[in-house]
């Protein structure tokens, strides 16, 4: 069951300190390349993934191909891809160790969810974090 209550996904953004952002953009115009600023500023430390333009930097940050390339611990994947290819995301989050993955606005994928959830990652579905952590009232991260 992905997370709902306010309370849990405050204490999954409260206890993150990296983030894994997959379909991350170097488009000023993308959402993802504002919703990644915008976590910086918060004191999270945000890893850019995206096949097209790997070993670029976005927002001073190399770069990656794929979630198992970053080969650090990742507390949440951040995905902006299609609803069906966030399944292939989550896949990945669940291969990479990553503690939660978390899917965007209008990405929905019940299926991806429910293996996230077997292998014992916390969901978030159809929500932004640079929403829901002014919303909540999140702490900046030290």
């Amino acid at each position: 069951m992905p997370l709902t209550r306010d309370e849990d996904i405050k204490a999954l953004l409260e206890g993150a300190r990296t983030i894994a952002m997959v379909g991350a953009s170097d488009r000023p115009d993308r959402p993802s390349y504002g919703v990644m600023k915008f976590l910086q500023g918060r004191g999270y430390r945000v890893i850019p993934v995206n096949p097209q333009i790997v070993g670029e930097h976005i927002h001073g940050e190399y770069v990656f191909g794929t979630l198992a390339d970053i080969g650090e611990p990742i507390d949440i994947v951040d995905i902006f891809r299609r609803p069906l290819a966030a399944g292939e995301a989550v896949d990945e989050a669940i291969a990479a160790g990553a503690k939660a993955v978390w899917m965007q606005l209008q990405i929905v994928n019940e299926e991806a969810a429910e293996r996230a959830e077997m292998a014992g990652l916390k969901v978030v579905m159809d929500r932004c974090p640079a929403i829901e952590i002014p919303r909540l009232g999140v702490a900046k991260v030290a």
